[in-house]
């Protein structure tokens, strides 16, 4: 990890907490009263807890960088997937979230990019229905806050602490 990927994690988080923001985005949801949805298929706050830390009452005895990256392109690609394949009539997802997650993606975790990453999405013309608000709301969340996780992960590999 170095500098660069810090950024753009950064960017990711920015852009995310953002979107959160948008009342467009969830037009006739209380957002920040809603659950949130986390990817169940990754270990990505297990595998990538720093050497030593304590959570959950288990002390992590050493810190596996390979099991993290993994685990962090596993998530990139499930939300990108899962965004991707929204609405987004007024390009609010595309235009800020998407495009911060697809150059995370490209320039720090290529081996996560899905093989259809380069094809255009076609952009659904159609109204987005109170269920697919409700549901974009929760997983943004989640997203939310494994995007934190995720740049705690890759600022504690960037500073290298793990190989000292």
């Amino acid at each position: 990890m170095d500098d660069s990927c810090v950024f753009y994690a950064r960017a990711l988080l920015e852009n995310i907490t953002d979107a959160l923001t948008q009342a467009r985005l969830f037009s006739g949801i209380n957002c920040t009263r809603q659950n949130m949805e986390l990817n169940l298929e990754s270990r990505t706050p297990t595998v990538c807890s720093p050497q030593g830390s304590t959570c959950s009452g288990i002390t992590t005895s050493a810190f596996d960088q390979d099991s993290c990256l993994t685990d962090i392109g596993k998530d990139l690609s499930h939300y990108y997937k899962f965004l991707s394949a929204q609405p987004d009539p007024d390009n609010l997802i595309g235009s800020s979230v998407l495009y911060s997650l697809r150059e995370l993606m490209e320039n720090c975790f290529r081996s996560s990019l899905p093989t259809d990453f380069n094809s255009k999405e076609a952009l659904v013309e159609r109204a987005v229905t109170f269920n697919e608000r409700l549901s974009l709301c929760k997983v943004m969340k989640g997203f939310h806050v494994r995007t934190v996780t995720i740049n705690r992960a890759i600022g504690y590999m960037n500073l290298g602490e793990h190989t000292s």
